[in-house]
């Protein structure tokens, strides 16, 4: 009798065709890497990074749109608190959802929602009607989106790929994820110099298309006929199960603790960039410094955790990111500011990396969408509520001061790895 993901794996081959099997041959000929030897992983990764790539060419034009329309370091910072407040609010909504519904259906509501939005961004640039506030509103409302597709996508991979593949497919996830971080800030802020933000907002929304074309196109695997529970109930079921066991309560502390000194990266990108005396491009460049040094986080993680464990490093990436943003609070070198976002990259990656794949592996798989959706409720609020706070210091006692500051913050917060070690992996694999 086909398990759940070998009757995934199955399904996918099919629904892909002639063409997937085809790559799936050719992958196992060159030895891909074991999750993109699955056919449906593949297409998925694939079409996610190209999105991923036009989200990071939106972020750039975001932030220096809004850097353009308001002096204010709080307005600035909001950026990231409108991007990531959605996901502290609905993500556990979304991950109740993921584990009540087929997550394919999910996914593909949550890309077309991003797309029409995004569409409605583009046209209001376009039309030269955009404020401070319609550009919070619009960066809020396609964060909903985000929130919705996130824990549907996450608690997918465990389906696509087999179990001991999880921690694989969860690293070529953050690869893919720093290609995109990579490239699109420097193709961003070139579109947004050349051209001006509004065809960057189009091109991010084109680049939903082919998420919709692969999800449209997954036909899933035959689930066991069940009643459906109440939303409320198992909303509950996931609270219960994660808030009843101290190593997810432990996790949940040190990701919110992170998120919140580490946000001050993200929200004085471009106030960095323009106390340097550069213009979108050196934007652009200052957040494809931070995905290099991602991508490079990403592939060093793996041998490293392995050798060493995850808590130990954790507790390196997290000094990192805080010398990082001390680098750029005390100095107005554009040299040490391109090293202080390579660094930063690094560490931001590393540990939510490791944070990601120790949740996975201490739930079972019948409440993972719950549980990763508190996960990036807390990841995600700590980013959200930390760009807002430093951004407001930052108005009364300037940015290279509220930068210091979030360094030391999160200096003192790798204290709590000592007291909250990381859950080691459970067997427990029951629907």
């Amino acid at each position: 009798m086909l398990g759940a993901s070998s009757l995934y794996h199955r399904r996918g081959d099919e629904c892909v065709g002639r063409r997937g099997n085809a790559l799936s041959r050719f992958a196992r000929q060159k030895g891909w890497p074991g999750p993109l030897r699955h056919s449906l992983f593949r297409a998925m990764w694939a079409t996610t990074v190209f999105s991923q790539l036009g989200g990071f060419i939106q972020i750039v034009a975001t932030s220096w749109t809004m850097a353009a329309l308001s002096a204010s370091a709080a307005m600035v910072a909001l950026v990231q608190t409108a991007a990531n407040l959605p996901v502290m609010l609905f993500a556990v909504a979304a991950g109740a959802l993921a584990d009540m519904f087929d997550r394919r259906h999910v996914m593909l509501a949550a890309q077309l929602l991003m797309l029409v939005l995004s569409l409605g961004l583009a046209s209001c640039a376009f039309l030269d009607l955009l404020t401070p506030a319609l550009l919070l509103g619009f960066t809020f409302l396609i964060g909903c989106g985000t929130a919705l597709h996130a824990p549907a996508w996450q608690a997918s991979v465990g389906e696509l790929v087999p179990r001991d593949q999880i921690p694989s497919a969860v690293a070529t996830n953050v690869f893919g994820n720093n290609i995109a971080r990579s490239i699109g800030p420097v193709v961003g802020g070139g579109i947004v110099a050349a051209a001006g933000a509004s065809v960057a907002f189009m091109i991010n929304a084109c680049s939903y298309i082919g998420v919709i074309g692969v999800l449209a196109r997954w036909k899933g695997f035959d689930a066991v006929s069940a009643p459906r529970p109440n939303f409320l109930c198992i909303l509950r079921g996931g609270f219960g199960y994660a808030f009843a066991q101290a190593r997810v309560r432990n996790l949940v502390l040190r990701t919110l603790a992170f998120g919140f000194g580490a946000s001050a990266i993200w929200a004085f990108m471009p106030l960095v960039a323009i106390r340097l005396g550069g213009g979108a491009p050196l934007l652009g460049l200052l957040f494809a410094c931070f995905g290099i040094g991602a991508m490079v986080g990403a592939i060093a993680s793996i041998p490293v955790r392995k050798r060493y464990g995850a808590g130990a490093l954790v507790a390196v990436a997290v000094i990192v990111v805080a010398v990082s943003l001390v680098l750029l609070g005390s100095s107005r070198a554009t040299s040490i500011a391109i090293l202080a976002h390579l660094l930063a990259g690094a560490g931001w990656v590393t540990a939510l990396s490791m944070f990601n794949v120790s949740i996975q592996l201490a739930i079972a798989r019948s409440h993972v969408g719950r549980v990763l959706a508190i996960y990036q409720t807390t990841a995600f609020g700590g980013v959200a509520l930390g760009s807002a706070a430093w951004g407001v210091m930052a108005d009364y006692v300037g940015m290279p001061a509220a930068l210091i500051a979030a360094g030391a913050f999160l200096a003192m917060s790798g204290l709590l790895g000592a007291l909250f070690p990381l859950p080691a992996p459970t067997t427990e694999q029951a629907d």
